[in-house]
């Protein structure tokens, strides 16, 4: 008996390591945007909001820290790797 699949944008229908591979995107899709949206409201209270000369210098060294998990989410999106994900579905496991 043939059954139907269905298929979301979440997942949760069909070949069980699609559906893995489409909620590791969105997670990590997700974990990026949060990302972005910090920075951008790191920057917001550097430059627009009233803050303290203590917090204002506070603020300067979190958004020098930030800038390197802003670098690091764009090497993972944009740089070019070995994906596991790729080999799995080719049948390449280790």
């Amino acid at each position: 008996m043939s059954r139907k699949l269905h298929k979301s944008l979440l997942g949760g229908g069909g070949d069980p390591l699609e559906n893995r591979k489409l909620l590791l995107f969105w997670a990590r899709f997700s974990i990026s945007v949060a990302n972005a949206v910090t920075f951008l409201a790191l920057l917001w209270l550097l430059f627009y909001a009233e803050v303290k000369d203590t917090s204002r210098d506070f603020l300067n060294v979190l958004l020098g820290a930030y800038v390197a998990v802003l670098a690091k989410s764009t090497d993972y999106w944009f740089k070019d790797k070995k994906d596991a994900e790729a080999e799995e579905t080719n049948g390449e496991e280790k």
